[in-house]
């Protein structure tokens, strides 16, 4: 029985090709908004993590708000998590939601994930081969979440944190959101940045498809950082946070944190 250790967060589409058929390990397709049907594509082996549905808090007035402990072990379990998974994360864009999913697994104490460096556009790319999906049936698995508070702040928490000095708040949307010169996407929500924040645009952190190497996403963080000892990740939603925590982690970078509400949060509970 071959089974897999990962030791990064982050993992070509030539060591899933050859590492795909595994054991104990679960590809999940963490696409956002997608319409599953007998005709959609996925990487082969791959499990549908449907965000907006059953991994956030539906009943929350703010997108992919943070689910409970048990609405995560639960729904993580029928998809077969069992808690010696190698979990594999991707998307339809490259490395967009399942930077997302890869940060709720470690939120809720699970280590052995990492991202699809390039996710669903790079395999296509490659000319790797693609399935549709089916009306799958898993075993169900023996997940086991354990919140881990450390890793998400809200309003309160970001508020702190905003007038902490050796904290850093690091926003992920583009500079033009950033820097209130367009609206924001959500409709109603006011343009603005959380106080003492700094511009971190996702999108500076790739080369096409797939992040820039670790040492180019280094010297990006090390233009930022200056000598703060924790950072703070925010973005419109919560989702491409996680992408900054993402590249920041590849870095080794500590003490990093993601603002859950993000500025959709932060705009509407404050004028």
């Amino acid at each position: 029985m071959k089974t897999v250790d990962v030791n990064s967060s982050l993992v070509s589409v030539e060591w899933l090709k050859v590492n795909n058929d595994v054991t104990n390990l679960v590809v999940l397709d963490a696409t956002i908004n997608k319409v599953i049907d007998k005709s959609s594509e996925k990487i082969p082996n791959a499990r549908f993590f449907d965000i907006k549905k059953k991994f956030s808090d539906t009943s929350s007035p703010f997108p992919s708000t943070l689910p409970s402990a048990n609405q995560f072990q639960r729904e993580a379990r029928k998809l077969g998590v069992n808690q010696d998974s190698i979990i594999i994360v991707y998307d339809d864009k490259g490395i967009y939601s399942s930077a997302r999913v890869w940060w709720l697994f470690k939120v809720f104490g699970f280590k052995n994930v990492a991202v699809l460096n390039g996710g669903l556009p790079e395999w296509k790319l490659k000319g790797f081969k693609l399935e549709t999906y089916s009306d799958d049936i898993y075993f169900r698995g023996d997940f086991e979440a354990n919140f881990n508070s450390e890793l998400m702040t809200n309003f309160e928490g970001v508020n702190e944190f905003s007038q902490d000095s050796d904290k850093l708040i690091i926003d992920a949307r583009s500079e033009a959101r950033f820097k209130c010169l367009i609206d924001e996407p959500r409709v109603g929500l006011r343009r603005g940045t959380i106080p003492n924040s700094k511009n971190l645009p996702y999108t500076n952190l790739f080369d096409g498809n797939i992040l820039k190497p670790i040492t180019e996403l280094s010297v990006i963080f090390n233009n930022l950082v200056e000598d703060k000892s924790q950072f703070v990740f925010s973005c419109g939603s919560g989702i491409t946070a996680c992408i900054l925590a993402l590249a920041a982690t590849l870095c080794n970078y500590s003490h990093l944190i993601v603002y859950d509400g993000s500025w959709t949060e932060y705009g509407t509970l404050t004028k």
